[in-house]
Parts: C-alpha cells; sequence; structure tokens
C-alpha cells in the first residue's frame, strides 16, 4: 500500500471517524460525516472584520470527504447543511477532504 492510498484511507478511518472527530449531518439532502471546525472558524475571523451596519457574518468550517460529497464547489454557490442555507465563501480539495467556508449574513 503506498503513501496516497493510506492517506485516502485516513479520510473515513481516522479524520472523518464518526466515533473519533466527525458527526453525521445532511449536507445538500445527503447525510455524511462532516467535521464542523470552531475552532479554526475562529481564528479566521479573528483576522476578517464581521460586523458592518447591523449586520454580522454566521460562518462555519466544515470538512467533508470528497468521495462523499461529489464535485468541489464552486464560490459563490449555495449549500444547506442541516436544512440551514449557506453561500460558499471558499472551498478547498486538501488530498480527497474539502474544506469548505460557509456563511450566511444575518440582520
Amino acid at each position: 500500500m503506498g503513501f496516497k492510498d493510506i492517506v485516502k484511507a485516513d479520510v473515513h478511518n481516522i479524520f472523518l471517524n464518526l466515533e473519533e472527530f466527525a458527526d453525521t449531518h445532511i449536507v445538500n439532502g445527503n447525510e455524511m460525516p462532516v467535521l464542523i471546525d470552531n475552532n479554526e472558524q475562529i481564528e479566521r475571523e479573528k483576522r476578517i472584520n464581521q460586523n458592518t451596519d447591523g449586520i454580522y457574518t454566521n460562518q462555519r468550517l466544515i470538512y467533508v470527504a470528497a468521495s462523499d460529497f461529489g464535485p468541489l464547489p464552486k464560490q459563490g454557490s449555495l449549500l444547506t447543511l442541516d436544512k440551514r442555507i449557506f453561500r460558499v465563501e471558499d472551498a478547498i480539495d486538501e488530498d480527497g477532504v474539502y474544506s469548505i467556508t460557509l456563511e450566511a449574513n444575518r440582520a
């Protein structure tokens, strides 16, 4: 088994393991393991001014397996996470795991 094969296996066996890190969520109508990273999101928010004229941005940083999700979502597209609609702010393929920053404006 090569290194790339080991990394691919680790996506579900370790990183998105439902007994360790991930939880089951509904993404675009499909149930899948999702890791919601609140700590990294807090660090990112510190670097960006979120408040503008009484509107704040509700953001989520999620990690999902590319094999579960499908094609990498485009920036600006809509994504539903547990019946809440978000706009994709950013999406990166990190060796079979998508890092997706979601955003929703709230007044």
